[in-house]
Parts: structure tokens; sequence; C-alpha cells
């Protein structure tokens, strides 16, 4: 039978509340999973993990977090039909129904992955290592020599 685990900081964890509960299959009526409950302290630990991964993710610059959400993108669309099938099984979502959500949830993605061109024209701390970039949005070429212009127009 399947066994839904912890997940904290990338990798599976055996959770120490000791407590389980069966996930049910709401059209057959039949167990198809057992699920570890977490304790406070599980989840204690999750957060600390998630705060300490948080600068790391926060000074990685925007083009760099725009490919991560863009990998992140293209393995749901990959595995769409698989993901959709879970609430159908947990919960009795039609599927049809999950892949909208999915699809919206994905539209929040894109969203995200132009965060950086929507930048484009503003002060960019930390643009990359050791950089630090001002652009200038014009209608007239943006030479090299304008890098050291201060302009935020």
């Amino acid at each position: 039978m399947r066994r839904i685990d912890g997940f904290i900081a990338g990798k599976p964890v055996k959770t120490t509340s000791g407590r389980e509960g069966d996930v049910f299959n709401p059209n057959t009526g039949e167990v198809q999973a057992r699920l570890v409950f977490s304790s406070t302290a599980d989840v204690d630990l999750a957060v600390q993990a998630a705060a300490k991964a948080l600068p790391g993710w926060a000074s990685t610059n925007p083009q760099r977090r725009a490919r991560v959400m863009f990998e992140f993108k293209r393995l749901v669309e990959a595995n769409m039909q698989p993901l959709a099938e879970l609430p159908s099984s947990e919960h009795g979502k039609v599927v049809a129904d999950s892949k909208g959500d999915i699809q919206r949830g994905l539209e929040v993605a894109e969203f995200a992955i132009g965060a950086p061109h929507l930048m484009k024209g503003e002060y960019t701390e930390g643009a990359g290592p050791a950089l630090t970039s001002i652009r200038c949005a014009s209608r007239w070429a943006w030479s090299p020599a304008s890098r050291r212009s201060t302009s935020r127009r």
C-alpha cells in the first residue's frame, strides 16, 4: 500500500507523531494509502528548513529564479495527467476540473517567469554576481557607455 510520508528540505522524512490515517478512494471506498501525520516538532523543522533556504533564494537574481520556475512549469505540464488524477482518487474531483485548477496554477508560474522582463527600465539590485544594473528603457539605442548613467528613465 502506498505510504505518504513527510517531505522537508527536498527530502522524505520520517515524522515523529506516531500517528497515521487512511486515505480513501471516494469512488470505491477502498483504502488506497496511509498518510503519516506530522507532529508540532515536524512542523517546526519544516519552518526552520524554509527559513534557512530563504536567504539563498532571495539572493538569487530574478532571471535565475525565472529559470527555476520555467523548469517547474515544464515538469507540471509533462506530468499533467497523473497530477490531475491525484485529487480525483483522493477527493473525488473530476479529472478535467483538476486539469483546469493546475492550468490556473501554471498561469501564476508564467507570471512569475515574466517578472524579470517586468523589471526592465528599473534599478535592479544584485542583477547578477557582483553586478548592479540600471537599465534605460527608451526608443534610442542603449550603448554600453550609458551604463554609467544613474538615470531611472
